[in-house]
């Protein structure tokens, strides 16, 4: 993961997935951005991979990478995929900004062998400190937005993830815990220490 960490100069969590996904295999990824990650597992990894968003100017950005990409809205279902199309599926900081995130986990796990899920811990110290003595909503490096600007609309816990998963029968293969701009593992505590988390997930 250190070799291709420099590599991924924006976020953390895309190192983690970077490491993560198998050499050849093919990857969907949801709310793909400008096409970044994508165009790093082409190149580290000679992943076939196709992206997903809704924003015009993203899009065009992929396309200028080279990136295949459609436009689509994921609150609604993603019919154009069949089941198992795709080795993974990757859903990265986007399941906390939809009106309906539960039906978005249920297609990305009928159309991936895997997903590779990342989101920012609402469960964190700093957030939570800022509520407890402010009484307004907190505002950290994972969530810097104001309350009225926030794209963040069902922020949520790592222990709410837990229990989301094993209410669906959604096993947790792998869990990456963010904290400052590293990658810092914590056994104990991970919901209070942890400011954004990479999970892989399977049935």
């Amino acid at each position: 993961m250190r070799s291709l960490l420099s590599r991924v100069p924006t976020r953390s969590d895309l190192s983690a997935m970077v490491d993560w996904i198998e050499p050849g295999t093919t990857v969907l990824d949801l709310g793909c951005g400008d096409g970044e990650l994508l165009d790093i597992l082409r190149r580290e990894k000679n992943v076939r991979g196709m992206g997903v968003d809704i924003d015009q100017h993203l899009i065009e950005a992929c396309i200028r990478r080279g990136i295949p990409v459609i436009q689509k809205d994921l609150d609604e279902p993603l019919t154009d995929f069949q089941d198992g199309a795709y080795d993974y599926v990757i859903v990265s900081q986007t399941i906390h900004q939809l009106p309906r995130p539960d039906r978005l986990m249920e297609e990305v796990l009928r159309i991936g062998r895997r997903a590779v899920v990342s989101f920012p811990n609402f469960g964190h110290w700093r957030p939570r400190l800022q509520l407890l003595f402010s009484g307004r909503m907190p505002k950290t490096p994972s969530l810097p937005f104001e309350w009225y600007r926030s794209p963040n609309i069902h922020l949520m816990t790592i222990a709410d993830f837990k229990d989301f998963c094993a209410a669906r029968q959604i096993r947790l293969l792998r869990r990456v815990d963010i904290s400052g701009r590293g990658l810092r593992p914590h056994p104990f505590l991970a919901n209070l220490l942890t400011e954004a988390v990479v999970v892989l997930l399977g049935r």
